[in-house]
């Protein structure tokens, strides 16, 4: 069985409601990335000019070009030892490798506590989605029966505890806020407290974005983490990196950052379906080892999901895969 029905078939296993949004938010980078591939594996013969193409290719859709310089190396490494001359054989097999990329080590999952409050901060500069993407996420786990309460810990931003509180009353979750201008570590301890008392099962932290002075950010994030680790051991549980995916490398500039000044646990990408360089995701998966655990596909209030590598790579090909499929359906 070829690598393309595999995937479909696991994909398969996934409700038709969630392939479709990662199909849509995906369409503009599977055009551009996977469209443009075509002429490079539609060649007469796997030379050193056809690695050179998708080099290029893969660097175009933000893929950075260390990782696209590894792909690459990989897929060379790979078509020697199984000895294959024709390359329309190398769809499937670089869409098995980027999947090895974006499946790391397992560590794609959330880190829910089963008994206990989980403490789940948010970090990023402003205008990526950050508080849009708490409020989804409060969404998401309070469709899944959670008691969610949010933290406005992000008090230094115009509008930023006022946008949050009206996620909270849309999603119907309680919001801790102090004045604008307070002390964020604050926010956060009284967001602790008020989730113990309510019983709530996660508490979502928002955090401020600037990046004009680095030593401030760091200082203020080692704050809020040490109060975090006070009340609640082990915690915070998540430390989620949101990222706008539509600017590409400087989202990856932004992921160096924020990555020196706290530990991330994982990143969201946002707006996934606005950009055709989606590639970003491969980028940050190999270059910072982090995974990308969250993916924003649309507008609505359900369209962050839940990051699949190989929900992602079967979008990007879903083309290739279903004519394979149709064409041979064994």
């Amino acid at each position: 069985m070829s690598f393309f029905k595999r995937l479909k078939k696991s994909v398969s296993q996934t409700t038709d409601s969630v392939t479709q949004k990662f199909k849509n938010g995906l369409s503009k980078t599977s055009a551009s990335l996977v469209g443009a591939m075509d002429s490079v594996f539609s060649r007469n013969r796997i030379d050193e000019e056809l690695y050179e193409e998708l080099e290029e290719i893969l660097i175009g859709a933000d893929v950075g070009v260390n990782t696209s310089l590894e792909i690459v190396d990989q897929l060379r490494t790979e078509v020697k030892q199984r000895k294959l001359k024709d390359p329309g054989e190398l769809k499937p097999l670089l869409s098995e490798i980027l999947v090895g990329i974006l499946r790391g080590d397992g560590d794609e999952g959330m880190n829910l506590q089963a008994d206990d409050l989980t403490v789940i901060l948010f970090v990023g500069v402003n205008g990526v989605g950050k508080t849009t993407t708490i409020g989804k996420l409060a969404h998401h786990y309070k469709e899944q029966g959670k008691k969610v309460v949010l933290a406005a810990g992000d008090t230094f931003r115009a509008g930023a505890i006022e946008q949050l509180e009206i996620w909270g009353e849309r999603v119907g979750v309680d919001v801790i806020r102090h004045q604008a201008g307070s002390d964020p570590a604050a926010v956060v301890y009284d967001g602790i407290q008020a989730a113990k008392a309510r019983g709530a099962d996660i508490l979502l932290c928002d955090t401020a974005g600037r990046l004009q002075n680095k030593v401030n950010l760091m200082e203020e994030l080692k704050k809020v983490h040490r109060v975090i680790g006070r009340e609640v051991p082990a915690a915070p549980h998540e430390t989620l990196l949101v990222l706008d995916s539509t600017t590409g490398q400087n989202a990856m500039q932004q992921a160096k950052i924020f990555h020196e000044a706290t530990r991330i646990t994982g990143i969201v990408l946002t707006k996934m379906d606005g950009t055709a360089k989606g590639g970003i995701a491969l980028a940050i998966r190999q270059e910072l080892s982090v995974p990308v655990k969250w993916v924003g596909l649309g507008e609505q209030m359900d369209d962050l999901q839940p990051f699949n590598g190989e929900q992602f790579v079967h979008a990007l090909f879903v083309k290739d895969i279903e004519q394979e499929t149709a064409t041979d359906p064994n």
